[in-house]
């Protein structure tokens, strides 16, 4: 444990529970109905309403091996291909075997996803797919179909919720085991202000941190608070240097912040092209896939193309769809474009590269248990080595799925069971060293300092540029702690302070493992470092923390994770060297 915690009143009400999941997407709304149905006290904390997360907004689809031809087996070569050298292959293995059963037992649950005239499920192609295996629901609203069979589910089942709520720090018992979390309660929840949830299992899925930058595919509530809380608990954090850009978000101008609407890759799955603005397509030639490259390429060319041409973005020409196949297979884009005044059916789409997705975050094991004893970790805030060095289009909800089944089943093989006598007390937080807070106005601040010094391309320059603003936010948040009464005012805890804290914390831990990466190599492009160095740099960055709130940052000896517990035998274990195999292949240029 580090003893550091936000800044925040002591607890004023608790609840007890068997285990609390924090976060209502993929991953925590079907942990939670796992851990249920195995007759566990489950309690449910989401930040805003529990259909308000990340999962709502994919659209493209769910990854899977389910139409005629395809096997698992192909499925992961592309997926360790888009890792560049970096994927688990025992994660990914476990992935895509046992991610068609999961889909299956999602459909079952209540999700529709959308079908051919002979009743199968219609499935398409996204960037890095060799074959068409992304399964979608309502054309492109394949999250909120997902979200909504799933909120559908735990209201059924009737288990307890607490919305408007955002987690706060872990709670451990005196051998130092987690034993649940603080949370503050917004007015629109069940309770008001800061109260407890006490549960010898705790299970973050929290989401990412994309509002770490300015322009972003990510909800509001997408502030990495999950992974500031891991961090703060003494848990270790891997691979958060690589933070996967959207290549095609509709262009709203340069100063556009906050979340971006998005145009999947499934547009450019059914034959988009990209072009720049003579029309010219740019992606043919740079790689075999063309527009279906994996996301850190096409992200890359048309970085470097603005940069050649001198202008702000590039267009996506879709044209040739017609209106009907834009009303039905993507109304979502279609209306998304035509609010802004684009018209897809009569003109190319402006784009360019936005934040999207953490491919690292809390170190986790195949059965999603993390360093702290009793803190598991699911979906975009943990890191189980299934994404590498970028993630695969579409992996992520399948992601969450599999790995929430097989958390739910560690939770009840490790003796969770149905009012288990002798649940050990919470020790609360506030012995803890309190972390000063931030003022709401710096997240402004934070998002340009992290565009600016660590976004799509980075430099030795930048990032020590980003390193030196971070700590300067951090140490004027110090000082006003510090300060007499007469002196400069701290932050008032509270939601917006919390969040900004969050952000700061994740921002510096990023930042830190970006500047020791010296090379480039997946969605981490270093243009002083060009080159993709498997001998030095095959290997995993882990971050800790130390009681004094400073990251340290640990390399791995290979691409293989050790274990999460001492003593365990590695669950899984990727040699060094894999001659002949897709991950080894080259980056494409």
């Amino acid at each position: 444990m580090t003893g550091i915690r936000l800044t925040a009143p002591a607890p004023g009400w608790a609840i007890d529970a068997d285990v609390v999941v924090v976060g209502s997407g993929v991953a925590g709304l079907t942990t939670a109905l796992r851990c249920a149905a195995a007759g566990l006290a489950t309690v449910v904390v989401t930040k805003a309403r529990l259909d308000d997360g990340s999962t709502r907004w994919a659209q493209g689809g769910i990854a899977a091996a389910l139409g005629d031809g395809d096997t698992p087996e192909q499925h992961l070569d592309d997926t360790l291909v888009a890792g560049a050298g970096l994927c688990d292959e025992t994660a990914v293995r476990t992935l895509v075997t046992e991610g068609p059963d999961a889909v299956r037992r999602l459909i079952d649950t209540g999700a529709h996803f959308d079908t051919t005239d002979t009743g199968d499920i219609a499935l398409t192609r996204e960037g890095g797919h060799h074959r068409r295996r992304i399964a979608h629901a309502g054309g492109d609203a394949t999250g909120a179909e997902i979200s909504r069979a799933l909120v559908e589910a735990v209201r059924s089942a009737a288990l307890h919720t607490v919305e408007n709520a955002l987690v706060l720090d872990l709670l451990t018992d005196a051998e130092g085991r987690t034993a649940g979390v603080s949370l503050h309660v917004m007015g629109e929840g069940q309770h008001d202000g800061v109260g407890a949830v006490h549960a010898p299992a705790v299970v973050l899925a929290t989401g990412g941190m994309g509002q770490v930058f300015s322009a972003t595919t990510n909800p509001p509530v997408s502030t990495g608070d999950g992974v500031a809380l891991a961090l703060r608990a003494g848990a270790e954090v891997s691979d958060l240097e690589f933070v996967q850009f959207h290549p095609t978000v509709l262009f709203l101008g340069t100063d556009s912040e906050g979340q971006q609407p998005l145009v999947s890759e499934a547009v450019r799955g059914e034959g988009a092209h990209l072009v720049d603005a003579s029309g010219t397509r740019f992606m043919v030639g740079r790689h075999e896939l063309a527009e279906l490259a994996p996301r850190d390429i096409v992200a890359k060319a048309i970085t470097r193309q603005t940069q050649l041409q001198g202008t702000e973005h590039m267009y996506l020409d879709a044209r040739h769809f017609g209106a009907e196949m834009w009303e039905q297979r993507f109304p979502t884009i279609l209306a998304a474009c035509r609010s802004h005044g684009i018209d897809p059916v009569t003109e190319p789409i402006p784009v360019a590269p936005a934040a999207h997705y953490a491919s690292g975050g809390v170190r986790t094991d195949l059965r999603g248990r993390t360093t702290v004893p009793g803190l598991y970790a699911c979906g975009e805030v943990a890191c189980t080595g299934v994404h590498g060095a970028n993630r695969l289009a579409s992996n992520s909800l399948l992601e969450g799925l599999v790995f929430a089944e097989r958390i739910a089943a560690d939770i009840v093989a490790d003796g969770a069971r149905p009012g288990r006598p002798g649940r050990t007390e919470a020790v609360t937080a506030t012995g803890r060293a309190a972390v000063p807070l931030l003022t709401a106005e710096s997240r402004t601040e934070i998002q340009r300092i992290m565009t600016r010094g660590a976004g799509v391309i980075r430099s030795a320059a930048s990032l020590a540029a980003a390193a030196e603003e971070l700590e300067a936010l951090q140490q004027q948040a110090a000082d006003a702690a510090d300060a007499e009464a007469d002196g400069p005012k701290d932050a008032v805890p509270g939601v917006e302070a919390w969040e900004a804290t969050n952000l700061l914390l994740v921002s510096r831990v990023l930042v830190a493992a970006a500047r020791e990466r010296e090379e480039t190599r997946g969605c981490h492009w270093r243009e002083d470092r060009p080159d993709r160095d498997d001998a030095e740099w095959r290997r995993h960055l882990v971050v800790r923390l130390t009681p004094d709130r400073r990251p340290v940052v640990h390399r791995t000896d290979s691409a293989a994770f050790p274990p999460v517990r001492p003593g365990d035998p590695a669950d899984s274990a990727v040699p060094t060297s894999l001659p002949n195999h897709p991950a080894d292949a080259p980056e494409e240029p």
